[in-house]
């Protein structure tokens, strides 16, 4: 009847693809996406380029994403931009077409055009996160809202599932089993351990299906373009399968069986289907595993936004779920797919580069760092794609995290300088400078980050004041055993310190300068005005040695051995030595950095005594007016009560005892609440 209405002459529109050729179609896809992994981008995108199916131009967007996300470039970002926006066009076409000539008989647990959808959800979240990494803030709203609209179809697709699993207690599709057990339970019995519950987000009425304009919004953007509604499913709300944040786990007093019940229900996340269940079926299982990575790593996403993006995480209209998320991505590592494949780097990628600076982390057994389950992870991936230089990457990560910064730079500095990616080099390159910072190799350290300003565009001024504050520990260490050779390293580290500035503002973060430009910025500001008022050389000026600061910036600390912890200290001693003549005329801030940053090195010896001794002593004892105005540094006395809750946590983590844990929540209350300050970026994992 449309037709007569609309013209009678009119062709119908072409009918979606058969549910053979589109498996097909699918399966091509992924495979040629998975060279991404072995570091053969050009291969994976010479591969797909020979598709022109949604999955096809799926892949391309991912390749796009994966060389913006790893570099931090422009360009790339711009083309990213683009190629997933022709993804989300063609996807979006494609659901429109499995909506209307889908198969009743087709043996699915899904709805029809449920893998366009997933399809539309995972472009969306890829545009989220270049939009957070442009300088416009502009993009960066934009992409808060298309992360609203993935959560949202995420949400109805994971409720489909175990809406098909709980009322077909013989199994899935094709006699397969049904799991033992469903998450909605393990969600009531958290509620009820932790007291509180959690309101489901509210929806959209569904669409009916015989309407003309069901898929479009009824607003235009400014170019035109009309967007998909949020996808419906075959469900009519989102009351089911809502698990409580992270957020209700709070520490209280009576903890004695939270540590299990969390351990159950991380481990309940990723126990779903195994990938077994849907060998026979390539469309459902690219659901299965694609919406159990992507859901995840949006909820994993979203709980790491630092305070300073509250407004936009409210724009996405829902709260991060840290727990729920990683139980998915384990989920989809069971799968031998590109969705697989990729959860895996962003599992390991989570646990060894974000988790690695967390110092307060729930005690061995409840899933906080399920070390050889990890290694497990790492071992197959170096299997399947050998020649992956990411997988490298994560290697030498997980060896820092153990302590082993010597075998974790041997198989850095082992990778061929002209392999795989340029941005997965770069990467490499940043990971091997950073140990050789922790290893106290000033020199390598100073010439490997400036080969990164060749190499990458992402912060050139970071990359100069990581150089010119390595030439400044040399300068110090040969000051008295070899001048002229000292006096040489004090030039560079002029020279190089004082280009850092000349870089600021290149680079932008959702429309605001990054955090470590802004203190660069007032650091060489403060030495540069000291050098003037105290009349001495701009090296002899520099406070408390910058390296050490920045080592705690990136927890280094947290990979030095014995020995290592015994270097920095010693570096650190030597700022209030005779060694130092400018010593009498510091001030309190850097008397304040330097009691903190002692401290850290002993709480990280488990000299717990000791370190809240030099706390108290040189820094709790100070209000916060005396680090404000001018060139001071304000952040040693936020983070002097961080560091009371990890040493107290540490202790807690020995003697298990009740005070002691309530000592630790009381002072990261503290640090929690304290408002905006230098490096506060530093804790918002």
């Amino acid at each position: 009847m449309r037709r007569w209405f609309t013209g009678g002459n009119a062709a119908p529109p072409e009918a979606s693809i058969s549910a053979l050729d589109e498996a097909r179609e699918l399966q091509d896809a992924m495979d040629a996406a998975a060279h991404m992994m072995n570091d053969e981008m050009e291969l994976a995108e010479k591969e797909l380029a020979k598709g022109n199916s949604s999955f096809h131009k799926l892949g391309i967007g991912l390749a796009s994403f994966m060389r913006a996300t790893l570099g931090f470039e422009k360009e790339f970002m711009k083309i990213a931009c683009d190629r997933l926006a022709l993804a989300e066009a063609a996807a979006a076409e494609d659901l429109k077409k499995a909506l209307r000539y889908s198969d009743p008989n087709k043996p699915s647990i899904y709805s029809p055009g449920t893998e366009y959808a997933l399809c539309i959800a995972t472009v969306q979240i890829m545009y989220a996160v270049v939009g957070m990494m442009t300088e416009s803030l502009t993009e960066a709203i934009k992409g808060f809202y298309k992360l609203r609209k993935a959560y949202y179809t995420l949400e109805r697709i994971i409720q489909e599932e175990n809406k098909y699993l709980a009322s077909h207690p013989d199994g899935l599709p094709d006699g397969t089993v049904n799991e033992p057990e469903s998450l909605e339970s393990s969600a009531s019995e958290l509620e009820r351990s932790s007291g509180s519950s959690t309101e489901a987000p509210q929806v959209d009425t569904p669409l009916s299906e015989d309407s003309e304009e069901e898929f479009y919004d009824a607003s235009e953007d400014n170019d035109g373009s009309r967007e998909l509604r949020d996808y419906q499913g075959r469900l009519s709300s989102a009351a089911t399968d809502h698990i409580p944040s992270l957020e209700t786990l709070t520490i209280t007093s009576n903890q004695t069986e939270r540590p299990e019940k969390l351990r159950r229900l991380t481990s309940r996340f990723s126990d779903g289907p195994d990938a077994e269940i849907f060998a026979g079926n390539v469309i459902d299982g690219f659901i299965h595993s694609g919406a159990s990575m992507c859901y995840g790593m949006l909820l994993v996403l979203v709980s790491l936004m630092p305070p300073s993006f509250s407004t936009l995480v409210k724009i996405a209209g829902f709260k991060g779920d840290r727990i729920r998320g990683i139980g998915l991505l384990w989920r989809a590592t069971k799968f031998q797919n590109i969705n697989g494949i990729f959860a895996s780097f962003v599992l390991l990628g989570y646990y060894n580069g974000l988790l690695g600076f967390v110092d307060i982390l729930p005690s061995a057994g409840t899933g906080a760092y399920p070390r050889e389950r990890c290694l497990e992870l790492l071992n197959t991936s170096r299997q399947r794609y050998p020649k992956g230089g990411l997988w490298l990457l994560e290697e030498g990560r997980t060896l820092a995290r153990d302590k082993k910064l010597e075998e974790a730079v041997n198989i850095l500095e082992n990778i061929p300088s002209d392999a795989g990616l340029k941005q997965v080099r770069a990467l490499i390159w940043f990971e091997k400078s950073m140990n050789y910072t922790y290893m106290h190799r000033d020199e390598d350290a100073s010439e490997s980050f400036l080969k990164l300003v060749e190499m990458n565009e992402w912060s050139h001024c970071l990359y100069y004041y990581m150089a010119g504050a390595s030439e400044i520990q040399s300068y110090r260490r040969l000051k008295e055993a070899d001048p002229e050779k000292a006096q040489q390293h004090a030039e560079k580290a002029e020279e190089l310190l004082k280009k850092a500035p000349l870089h600021i503002g290149k680079k932008k973060l959702i429309g605001r300068p990054l955090p470590l430009d802004v203190f660069i910025n007032k650091k060489i500001q403060k030495w540069e005005q000291r050098s003037q008022e105290w009349s001495v050389p701009f090296a002899d000026a520099v406070g408390v040695s910058p390296i050490e600061e920045m080592t705690y910036m990136w927890n280094g600390y947290k990979r030095m051995d014995e020995d290592q912890l015994n270097e920095s200290y010693s570096r650190l001693l030597w700022s209030e030595s005779a060694a130092n003549k400018a010593w009498s005329k510091e001030v309190v801030d850097e008397k304040a950095n330097l009691g903190l940053l002692k401290a850290v090195v002993l709480r990280n010896k488990s000299e717990h005594d000791q370190a809240k001794n030099l706390l108290y002593s040189h820094v709790l004892h100070l209000q916060k007016s005396d680090l404000e105005g001018g060139l001071k540094d304000n952040w040693s006395l936020p983070i002097a009560h961080y560091e009371m809750s990890v040493i107290n946590w540490q202790i807690y983590s020995v003697t298990n005892s009740t005070g002691d844990l309530e000592e630790c929540s009381k002072w990261l209350e503290k640090a929690a609440h304290w408002g905006s300050y230098e490096l506060d970026a530093r804790y918002f994992i």
